[in-house]
């Protein structure tokens, strides 16, 4: 009996150890994976800054360093005043600003009103709404040029700012977490004769303030990515976006383009989008994640 005992432990102790064993060998077999697929992102951001600090015999060589042999720090500033980022800087900010608090208020006041208020074919209207979301944004393109032409707005930030205010997946994404904010809050409000604006702004917005908050991030990108909308309607000096104004800022007349100058300028422009993501992707996922509790 007493050598059946010894018989199970040893048993135990050896299945114990293979199952650690192989947990070690999955654990190392991911964390490799992970790790040359974090190389294989990675290696495009590196091969922008490594690019912005060589010489331009360099760049050219038959044979590529992956190490800049002079390091010419001189690209930055010399790629900052020959694309005129300052004033490119300011126009997007700009219509990324202005874009971006006005779609706030239309996703606010339109996502309160699917959420709480009750009217005769909501659902039928907000599922149209969605139906839009299956429509290819190429489409949404070719009927708003023709619409801001007719209206005159070539050139000017109005066709960089009004046509794309509305945002139907922000409308979803913010009713669903007014969902999730009980309602009996909403019927005691309105028993101690609390306006609908007021109750909106005193207890719904704060509460939904991490969805406001990616909202919001997520739009000032989307203005400051944005490439082929501002090349079609704004693509003049002065309404110029910083997408847009590092295209051919860097190509002579001869169609030479100087590649390390455009790296440099790129990483200069990427920089902020960096900053975001590092500081705030926090706020980011929390504020997708509360959204997607309730449906």
């Amino acid at each position: 009996m007493q050598n059946n005992l010894v018989m199970a432990q040893r048993d135990m102790q050896k299945s114990s150890k293979k199952q650690k064993v192989v947990k070690i060998f999955v654990l190392v077999g991911l964390y490799t994976f992970l790790g040359i697929m974090a190389l294989i992102v990675l290696f495009p951001f590196y091969w922008m800054i490594i690019s912005s600090l060589k010489t331009l015999p360099e760049y050219r060589l038959s044979i590529p360093t992956f190490i800049p042999t002079f390091w010419d720090f001189h690209n930055y500033v010399e790629a900052f005043n020959t694309a005129n980022l300052g004033k490119l800087f300011l126009n997007t900010m700009y219509v990324g600003i202005v874009s971006t608090i006005l779609s706030l208020v239309i996703t606010v006041l339109s996502a309160f009103v699917f959420a709480r208020l009750e009217f005769k074919g909501r659902e039928v209207l907000f599922a149209g709404l969605l139906a839009t979301m299956m429509i290819p944004g190429e489409l949404f393109t070719i009927t708003n040029f023709g619409t801001v032409t007719k209206l005159g707005w070539i050139n000017t930030f109005t066709a960089l700012i009004v046509p794309f205010l509305v945002s139907v997946f922000y409308i979803y994404l913010l009713r669903q977490n007014f969902l999730q904010i009980p309602n009996e809050l909403y019927l005691a409000a309105k028993v101690d004769g609390t306006s609908d604006l007021k109750y909106l702004w005193k207890v719904m917005i704060p509460l939904a303030a991490p969805s406001l908050v990616s909202i919001t991030i997520l739009k000032m990108m989307g203005a400051w990515n944005s490439y082929v909308w501002p090349r079609l309607v704004a693509n003049d000096a002065d309404h110029r976006l910083i997408t847009n104004g590092l295209r051919n800022a860097f190509t002579d007349l001869s169609g030479d383009t100087d590649i390390p100058l455009q790296m440099a300028a790129v990483a200069i422009v990427s920089a902020p989008l960096f900053l975001v993501f590092i500081f705030l992707r926090k706020y980011i996922m929390k504020g997708v994640s509360r959204s997607g509790i309730k449906g």
